[in-house]
């Protein structure tokens, strides 16, 4: 590695200290989300919004209404021609007889729909199980100790013959409509009484929706629901509103806390969490019975209990006597879920199980890739940043057989992908918002025969499930990624799961990444921090003393010395850090960028023209792009080739300066030139996968800002991030595995 030498060092711009947080943390600190959680910040982060099962009837209900119109259209119309013939009715008034007897009709279906629907409907397995049991709690026939009881195991699913078709659920929509002003206004009455910030109002009733004063009444460690809310901050507005009559112990506190427990866990990447962690959290906020605890949220249906069914190997008949006794194998651990979550697994998994029955098998000539993707239905590629082009072979030569092919991407970046000529490469996002692709069939499902999916690794579960939903019978999946890099940032590791499942070829790359990059971020990958010869300058270690000198440098780099000596411009130069809060976050880091690079008063919403911004229109995608006007209507931003609109009431939420990002924000995006910042009060925050994404960023130059000594090399060596606990493992082993694996 070199360092640069004989540079002037400008003035040191003042390090920006984060804000002090608030009774209950802003909006801003909500939205800094799930990097903050698992890359060890304090800011809370903001829940992925929900892929709500109900999307599906909600369309059909709208159907039915719809249907029911033209039904009573048609009627109203014979009516009102009979009242025409009738003397004693004007035209007139045999038309409003019509209109009220089609107002009628309508009232009448609606009131039909507003009974309470049945949840859990899609669960099945041990989920639907305990689903029953909870509901058979609830109407007393079964008492809440009997979730704790292990039920003997289930006899194995016979094979079916063709999967059952997975009808698609159309995407979640990314933002909630506008709460009721008045229902805005009562909430802002209860946070009054209650002594919590008013602020909160519009994220209470958006959360809880029409009833939601009525709800805080009646509960108000409900407002540990919105984003940001701690449970001190809850147990002090019960006490305001509730006085006496709360207590640790209180029902719907334990219920709450519980859910609460559980959000968190998610942001952190978990779908679930071992029963044991969950009381031990319960205990650390001051709950008396923990395992009572437990109990009552899962007999008021608010979690789910799950433990995975294990498989027994038959022992061998030779010499049964003579055989050692095996010591047994733990069982497996009991989890508590919520069940969106549950939902997303056990969906997810029956949707690649279907690929994997319905494909019809062919010969492929070609590459090792080409040859697994034509025989199976699932295929799973693995490799780094140079192998990418293999799959992107794979689906240019399928377009050439004929199929209808698709390439999609984590962020919009990835659509720079080289040589997929008469191939579309899109987003993920877009493509399940319906913005591009080929388009939907009668039942929902995409028009495509092969869809290969690269950054595989930044799937979460939710969004997996959706996707692989999407796709019809006999289509084939390839999933392809580096393994190595960080997960996605919601909950789940779709990809990491199904390679262990070991259910479907798996296919690794032999393509190394090339250059003193390559060699430096391969060497990182099996856990060796190298030094490596970089006679272009290609990698540089620009070591700090301290956060302010670190802010100094960076500032230093991407202004002068990286334009100087790499030949890449500072718009083209992206800063990576740890966290957003501390002295070298994103926060001051990027207010000493603007400094230097477009000062200005922040005239628009704290932003000028000109700025370098990080856009975030929803929870784990982020996209960086620079302020091109303002107007009435909002921002209007250049990312990459589009023009975006960013309205104004939604700047302050989804919109921050983005000269400087974390590694989640920046994982699926690379730039010509990046500066890597590490100062010392980072070194907490280190692993093997952090460091392996943010160095990966960089195309032709990594500058290191370097201020944790050994830190970084023991983060490479032993810096192993946090395993996450998921079911979609055991789900794929018991509907794939094969009696000799």
């Amino acid at each position: 590695m070199t360092e640069p030498a004989g540079e002037t060092a400008p003035e040191a711009p003042e390090a920006v200290e984060p804000e002090a947080p608030a009774a209950v943390e802003p909006a801003e600190d909500v939205r800094e989300g799930a990097e903050d959680v698992r890359e060890g910040a304090d800011a809370v982060p903001e829940d992925a919004e929900a892929v709500e099962e109900g999307d599906s009837a909600e369309e059909g209900d709208s159907a039915e209404a719809s249907g029911a119109e033209t039904t009573g259209a048609t009627e109203g119309s014979e009516a009102a021609a009979q009242a025409s013939d009738t003397p004693e009715l004007s035209d007139a008034q045999a038309e409003l007889a019509a209109q009220r007897e089609l107002r009628a009709r309508i009232e009448a279906r609606k009131a039909e729909k507003e009974g309470p629907v049945a949840s859990g409907a899609k669960l099945c397995g041990t989920a639907a199980d305990l689903l029953a049991a909870v509901r058979a709690v609830e109407g007393g026939a079964a008492t809440g100790s009997a979730f704790y009881e292990v039920p003997e195991p289930a006899p194995p699913r016979p094979a079916p013959g063709a999967a059952p078709a997975v009808t698609a659920r159309p995407p979640a929509p990314e933002r909630a409509a506008a709460p009721d002003p008045g229902t805005t206004t009562a909430v802002r009455e209860v946070l009054a009484k209650g002594g919590a910030p008013e602020a909160l109002a519009g994220q209470v009733a958006a959360t809880l929706g029409e009833g939601a004063a009525a709800a805080l009444l009646d509960d108000p460690w409900q407002l540990l629901s919105v984003p940001g809310v701690r449970p001190e901050q809850a147990d002090g507005f019960a006490r305001a509103l509730l006085g006496s009559a709360c207590g640790p112990d209180d029902p719907r506190r334990t219920v709450a806390l519980t859910v609460w427990l559980l959000e968190r866990a998610a942001l952190q990447g978990h779908t679930a969490l071992e029963i044991q962690a969950v009381r031990a959290g319960l205990a650390g906020h001051g709950v008396p019975d923990p395992e009572s605890a437990v109990e009552e949220a899962v007999s008021a249906g608010a979690a789910l209990v799950f433990q995975e069914e294990e498989t027994a190997e038959e022992a061998p008949e030779e010499d049964e006597e003579a055989a050692e006794p095996v010591a047994e194998e733990p069982a497996a651990p009991v989890l508590l879920g919520l069940d969106r979550y549950a939902l997303a697994e056990e969906s997810l998994a029956d949707a690649l199980a279907r690929l994997v029955k319905t494909v019809t098998p062919a010969d492929w000539d070609g590459s090792e890739l080409e040859r697994a993707a034509g025989a199976h239905g699932l295929v799973l590629h693995t490799g780094g940043e140079a192998s990418r082009a293999e799959p992107v072979a794979l689906a240019v030569a399928a377009h050439g057989r004929g199929l209808r092919t698709l390439i999609t991407v984590h962020a919009a970046d990835g659509r720079r992908t080289p040589d997929a000529a008469g191939v579309n490469v899109v987003t993920v996002a877009d493509l399940l918002s319906g913005a591009v692709g080929p388009g939907r069939d009668e039942e929902g499902s995409l028009a495509l025969d092969l869809l290969v999916v690269l950054d595989a690794p930044q799937l979460d579960v939710e969004t997996a499930a959706m996707l692989v939903e999407s796709l019809p019978d006999g289509c084939r999946l390839v999933l392809s990624g580096d393994p190595e890099v960080l997960g996605a940032p919601g909950a789940g590791r779709v990809f990491t799961d199904a390679l262990a499942a070991r259910v479907c070829p798996r296919i690794a790359s032999r393509v190394p990444d090339p250059g003193p990059l390559g060699e430096l971020v391969s060497g990182i990958g099996v856990g060796e921090l190298n030094q490596v010869e970089a006679p272009g300058k290609e990698v540089v270690i620009v070591p700090v003393r301290d956060a302010g000198e670190a802010v100094h440098r960076t500032v230093q780099l991407v202004a002068d010395s990286v334009p100087r000596a790499i030949g890449v411009p500072s718009e083209q130069t992206q800063v990576v850090t740890v966290g957003h809060g501390g002295s070298a976050g994103t926060r001051a880091l990027n207010a000493a960028l603007k400094q230097r690079l477009n000062p200005g008063p922040g005239r628009f919403g704290g932003y000028d023209i000109g700025d370098r911004v990080a856009y975030a229109p929803a929870p784990g995608r982020t996209v960086t792009g620079t302020v091109l006007s303002a107007d009435a209507e909002g921002l209007r931003l250049r990312c990459g080739d589009e023009a975006l609109l960013v309205p104004k009431e939604r700047v302050e939420t989804e919109l921050r300066h983005g000269w400087a990002v974390t590694a989640h924000q920046a994982a699926g995006t690379r730039w010509p030139a990046v500066v890597v910042v590490l100062p010392g009060d980072a070194a907490a925050g280190l692993s093997r996968a952090w460091v392996y994404t943010a160095f990966g960023r960089a195309e032709r130059h990594l500058s290191v800002v370097h201020g944790v000594d050994q830190a970084l090399a023991r983060a490479v060596a032993e810096g192993i991030a946090p395993e996450r606990t998921t079911r979609l493992r055991p789900l794929l082993e018991g509907l794939l595995a094969t009696p000799e694996e």
